[in-house]
């Protein structure tokens, strides 16, 4: 099997965030074979043309690059009033604009998230539709949706429930799996 290289992006900027608390998770209990980064979006400015137009930050080109080297992409993504949270719409939406959407298409995703009430169904199902558009290839099972503001997650942020661990673990191996039979394809 060859070595896959997975990129883990959070849509919350908190130090104590759930999301990237299941990002850690994700790091901890990979596939054989596999290795993960997790990439920093807290210096990320919001897309604007006049500031692509005079140079890419270097925070910017920083995350991109790890995009591109990237097999495929771990999404936490937050939950903010029904929709996806800034920070991860905003740097997808940077990585779109490389030519001929370079850095995205094709590419395996898998989709997580914590949040209150439903986890962070709605965002989940709504990052689905720009999956689409930026033609990046959703693993559609296991789905993982948390409470964060329940005892799965301990003060820290980091992920304390062993279902949703072995939820985010059997993830992590069907990311590894969908990534491969895609390459193969």
């Amino acid at each position: 099997m060859s070595a896959l290289k997975f990129l883990g992006i959070a849509g919350s900027l908190r130090r104590q965030s759930r999301n990237s608390g299941l990002l850690r998770s994700a790091l901890a209990q990979l596939p054989a074979g596999v290795t993960m980064e997790i990439a920093d979006l807290s210096d990320i400015p919001f897309f604007n043309a006049d500031i692509e137009a005079v140079g890419r930050p270097a925070s910017v080109s920083r995350v991109l690059a790890q995009i591109g080297a990237a097999d495929a992409l771990v999404l936490a993504c937050a939950e903010y009033n029904y929709s996806i949270a800034p920070a991860l719409k905003n740097i997808l939406d940077w990585a779109s604009r490389e030519p001929d959407n370079a850095l995205l298409a094709g590419k395996p995703v898998a989709l997580m998230g914590a949040g209150g009430g439903m986890g962070t169904s709605r965002a989940q199902y709504h990052l689905r539709q720009v999956c689409v558009f930026l033609d990046l290839k959703p693993l559609n099972k296991p789905e993982i949706f948390s409470n964060a503001f329940s005892a799965a997650f301990d003060a820290d942020g980091n992920l304390a429930d062993e279902k949703i661990a072995g939820l985010v673990a059997a993830q992590m191996q069907a990311l590894a799996a969908w990534t491969r039979q895609l390459r193969a394809g």
